[in-house]
């Protein structure tokens, strides 16, 4: 199975391209795309909510949504906080955006590697970033005495910590994200991206939402979109005491939320049992698909408490060829992480999928490596040939003179060396 894929895509923005991008540049089989790049929750919404969704798609596109304070009372009223310490947006990274604007007058501390918006928005607006390496040493675990030293040196005024993080998966504990506000309780701002939070297993209550509420320079970002499998009706929203999630509403448009985010936060509080569902199917596996990577010798595979994983290939091997290889001859998509910041082309970074779709990606990278080795393979043999060995005889074309010369005793049939 081959596609043509235009690899022009991948080298026009420091984030993956648009599933849309790829379908159109591959045609039919564009739609046949097996996605481990974006991280969406395979299992929700179920195939019952969108046959709802379907059967009130003409109301839902043809009328005006609600204001963003009714949908967000509404969100309110799911999760159990007040409405008045929540800012719904048009997906998470316009609530990083207005942060940058409203509360960024300086400088930012961010570990990296992370999500790249957290270091390009602020630069793109000529703020200072202090940016905090992670150690592949230490399997990118993130040091919270060690960060904290670092914003103290730096003078930092924001600090951003990602929990669980983009693109490792790493987890801090909620006692230790407490303890990091209680010290940065003289910043500006803290803020907890938790887009990734309801995946984690580790322990029952990960969440810092509650704190914020209470804090004077605490913000947690919340992503909808990766948690119900829905990027494309971008919604999320932050947390914080009602003077912050305050300014935050006053500054958004009164209707920047659509009809397809209402419908679907009016839809959730009935099918709470189906999410939490899909949240214990996704962590099953991750467990099975990491098991199932770890089995292939040229990869390591890192923990991770998120709904993806990230991998590294062994010395020598490049994600984007393997990238090109598993999307082209295998109809598979992969995030290769050699455009984010503290990363190189070794590491891949692989969505949390069904059993049936990890399958074509292990036989895709497998089937990588074997061409890799067999390519290896002749170019060495073709370099241990002593350069004063005889040159073998040219065949020469056939003609009417009479048959080719024989190489090695046997008749040629006319196969150039």
């Amino acid at each position: 199975m081959r596609h043509s894929v235009d690899a022009r895509l991948f080298q026009q923005t420091a984030h993956s391209p648009s599933y849309f991008e790829l379908s159109r540049s591959m045609g039919e089989h564009g739609r046949q795309l097996i996605d481990f790049c974006i991280p969406c929750n395979p299992y929700f919404p179920t195939k019952g909510m969108f046959e709802e969704l379907a059967g009130n798609l003409e109301n839902i596109l043809k009328f005006y949504p609600s204001d963003a304070d009714t949908i967000t009372g509404q969100l309110a009223r799911v999760i159990g906080l007040n409405p008045s310490t929540i800012a719904m947006s048009n997906g998470s990274t316009e609530l990083i955006t207005w942060m940058d604007h409203l509360w960024v007058t300086e400088s930012i501390a961010i570990p990296i590697p992370t999500f790249g918006r957290w270091t390009d928005q602020p630069m793109e607006t000529g703020k200072r970033v202090d940016m905090f390496p992670l150690q592949e040493r230490d399997a990118f675990e993130l040091d919270i005495d060690r960060y904290i030293a670092f914003i103290r040196s730096r003078g930092s005024r924001v600090a951003v910590l990602c929990n669980p993080n983009n693109p490792d998966g790493g987890y801090l504990p909620q006692r230790e994200i407490i303890r990091f506000l209680d010290e940065l309780a003289d910043l500006d701002l803290v803020v907890i991206d938790e887009s990734f939070i309801d995946f984690v297993d580790a322990e029952q209550y990960p969440s810092v939402a509650a704190e914020a509420t209470i804090r004077p320079n605490v913000v947690v970002l919340k992503s909808l979109g990766k948690n119900f499998g829905l990027h494309g009706i971008r919604f999320g929203y932050l947390v914080a005491n009602p003077g912050l999630a305050g300014m935050m509403r006053k500054t958004l448009p009164k209707w920047n939320l659509n009809s397809l985010a209402e419908a679907i936060v009016f839809m959730l509080k009935e099918h709470r049992n189906e999410y939490d569902e899909s949240l214990r199917m996704l962590a099953h596996d991750r467990f099975s698909m990491g098991v199932e990577l770890a089995r292939l010798p040229e990869l390591s595979v890192f923990s991770s408490q998120a709904n993806f994983l990230l991998v590294k290939l062994a010395d020598g091997i490049d994600g984007g060829e393997l990238r090109d290889h598993l999307i082209s001859q295998h109809g598979v998509l992969v995030r290769e992480c050699g455009n984010k910041l503290g990363m190189s082309s070794q590491f891949l970074r692989l969505v949390v999928r069904p059993p049936q779709d990890v399958t074509p990606l292990v036989e895709g990278i497998r089937s990588f490596m074997v061409s890799r080795w067999r390519t290896e393979n002749r170019v060495s043999a073709l370099h241990s040939i002593p350069p004063d060995a005889p040159e073998l005889p040219r065949p020469r074309t056939p003609d009417a003179s009479g048959p080719m010369p024989s190489i090695n005793g046997h008749r040629s049939r006319g196969r150039h060396r």
